[in-house]
């Protein structure tokens, strides 16, 4: 963590509630991305719009940080192909395994207090370290 600032992580977690808020108070529907993403093939078409420009606003919000931050993001490099494409197979496995992403149930879904979000968060976060230990220290890749 090199750059970390606590106003940032404030502000970003701030706007991430609001938002989630603001879906839930004036749509009635929980923040998780990947059932808005899977809802724009399978939801009635009166659902479209907000899902659209609901993600249209994460890719728009995303191309500003870039765009206006100073340092931007950079791409790590140094990963093997094979771990970035089995990585993605995997998330997107869970993810629909799971019954949802970490938005859907580490935002919302702990708010709500749901034991089904609380667990998959906690399996989420135990995943994710066990993943950095193997990857740093057995396969030396980070």
């Amino acid at each position: 963590m090199e750059n970390f600032t606590p106003l940032s992580a404030l502000l970003g977690g701030a706007l991430i509630g609001l938002s989630a808020s603001l879906l839930l108070l004036l749509n009635g529907r929980m923040a998780g991305i990947s059932g808005i993403m899977n809802g724009l093939f399978i939801a009635p078409k009166k659902e479209e719009l907000w899902r659209g420009l609901f993600l249209l606003g994460l890719v728009i919000g995303a191309a500003c940080f870039q765009f206006f931050s100073d340092d931007g993001l950079a791409l790590r490099e140094g990963y093997p192909v094979w771990a970035i494409i089995i990585g993605g197979f995997l998330v997107g496995f869970g993810t629909r395994m799971g019954s949802g992403c970490t938005s859907g149930h580490g935002i919302c879904g702990i708010s709500n207090f749901s034991i089904r979000s609380i667990t998959a968060t906690v399996t989420f976060m135990a995943s994710g370290m066990i993943t950095v230990f193997v990857f740093k220290h057995l396969l030396g890749a980070l």
